[in-house]
């Protein structure tokens, strides 16, 4: 089972077997042959435990109790403990592929969770940055200056020169944090230039990327693989990291991560979040994320005349439903601009 909460596990301990089993197997089931991510299925197997939690607490001593009843009312308990729609969709969404394995697996005698609703999750259009705007925070480690050390007071050469070469551990300290804004500054290039995931541009290995025709390859959602360019920004900045930053962070954790922390190991999409926001506010921008990033390569993408359909392969989209909203996006701003300007507005 992926590793949940400690709530989560509290619950899941207590139990009655048959559903503990049932979770277990439902979660070996969305990581082994659904393929899903490690994020994906704890999120389903929080939501099941709930479920499950509050069956027993209905009086279900096994699964065949389970029917539609028992779901609308935890759908109807969340909702009262003030869950947004967004959550009770996709609680609902949980309880319905649970019922529906289940029932193919022979552990309920129907799919009840086939008639289960649950209310429409409220869309928002997503928050995009200007292209100068984007420009800016991609731009923002180049513009770092590097480390200089401080004035000397010594006079004479004799005094100068045991101060001329630092200690090797402290050499290696400063090599490692002039590589730092190197590696910032090629994950800011690349979320905007491709418009990756944060975890797909964390998952990239140093040969996903082909130079020669610049572009990288993307293990997205599912394990779908993708290719996807990138401009000549990103270029530069993959240059410099891999000649002058990677190889001093480079240890024995790194593998063949292309992005690494400070440390050596794997660069961690936590991390990464942080990163990005830290750039957006020292260079006066909006909250923005890593996703932000994503949604604002997208629309200026479309704004620029790329087709829909490119949009949809180069994001991974499997459905192009989730990439027709940078339209609705595109349009808001076209609108916006409109009542702003036109004097018949």
């Amino acid at each position: 089972m992926s590793r949940p909460d400690r709530g989560t596990r509290a619950m899941h301990q207590a139990l009655p077997p048959e559903l503990r089993d049932a979770v277990d197997d439902f979660a070996a089931h969305l990581s082994r042959v659904r393929n899903r991510s490690a994020h994906t299925v704890r999120a389903y197997v929080t939501d099941l435990v709930s479920l499950l939690d509050h069956a027993v607490r209905m009086g279900c001593v096994d699964l065949a109790d389970l029917d539609l009843s028992v779901l609308r009312s935890w759908l109807a308990r969340q909702r009262t403990t003030g869950a947004a729609r967004t959550s009770l969709a996709r609680r609902a969404a949980s309880a319905r592929a649970f019922s529906a394995w289940a029932h193919r697996a022979g552990l309920l005698p129907a799919d009840v969770g086939a008639a289960l609703a649950s209310p429409r999750a409220h869309r928002e259009l997503p928050t995009v940055l200007r292209a100068d705007q984007a420009a800016a925070l991609v731009e923002a480690p180049a513009r770092q200056a590097p480390r200089t050390p401080a004035p000397r007071s010594a006079e004479t050469p004799a005094e100068q020169a045991p101060l001329a070469a630092a200690p090797p551990a402290r050499a290696a300290e400063d090599t490692a944090t002039e590589a730092v804004p190197l590696r910032d500054r090629v994950l800011l290039e690349l979320l905007y230039a491709t418009g990756v995931r944060v975890s797909e541009a964390c998952g990239l290995d140093v040969g996903d990327v082909d130079h020669s025709r610049r572009v990288i390859r993307v293990f997205g959602k599912g394990g779908r693989e993708r290719a996807v360019p990138y401009g000549v920004p990103a270029q530069r900045a993959l240059d410099d990291w891999l000649r002058r930053g990677r190889p001093a962070l480079v240890g024995a954790r790194s593998g063949d991560a292309l992005l690494l922390g400070a440390k050596g190991g794997r660069l961690n999409p936590t991390t990464a979040r942080q990163i990005v926001g830290a750039y957006a506010e020292a260079v006066g921008l909006p909250r923005t994320s890593p996703h932000g990033l994503r949604h604002s390569a997208a629309t200026h993408l479309l704004e620029g005349g790329a087709d829909l359909r490119a949009v949809q392969e180069l994001l991974g989209h499997s459905s192009l439903a989730s990439t027709q909203i940078y339209t609705h996006v595109s349009v808001e701003r076209l609108r916006a601009a409109y009542r702003q300007a036109h004097p018949r507005a």
